[in-house]
């Protein structure tokens, strides 16, 4: 099994920047891929990002060229580099983990940005 707790959200201005992380603890060898999604309010739950054990990423259109998805293999750490943001990128934050027999998410974190 594995434990996901997300971090990093909070208030920030129009064309600002934050960087969530995703740490993992427990059964974390198993993981195959790791994804970042969000859930703004009034909106069904979107993927923003994933990334797999080998690096490959993926982004949604509306955060292409502005967010980032990294890992940190010895800390066992998922981030997400947000840049330029927009007030519709107001959402909590949830960091998924698949691996080959369920998923586990985080209890998410608030990204509020103000225009």
């Amino acid at each position: 099994q594995v434990e996901l707790v997300e971090s990093g959200g909070g208030l920030v201005q129009s064309g600002g920047s934050l960087t969530l992380s995703c740490a993992a603890s427990g059964n974390i060898f198993i993981i195959n891929v790791v994804a970042w999604y969000r859930r703004a309010p009034g909106k069904q739950r979107e993927l923003v990002s994933s990334i797999t054990i080998g690096g490959s990423t993926t982004y949604a259109d509306s955060v292409k060229g502005r967010f980032t998805i990294s890992k940190d293999n010895a800390m066992a750490t998922w981030y997400l580099q947000m840049n330029s943001l927009k007030p519709e990128d107001t959402a909590a934050y949830y960091c998924k983990a698949e691996t080959d027999w369920d998923d586990s998410w985080g209890k998410g974190t608030l990204v509020n940005v103000s225009s």
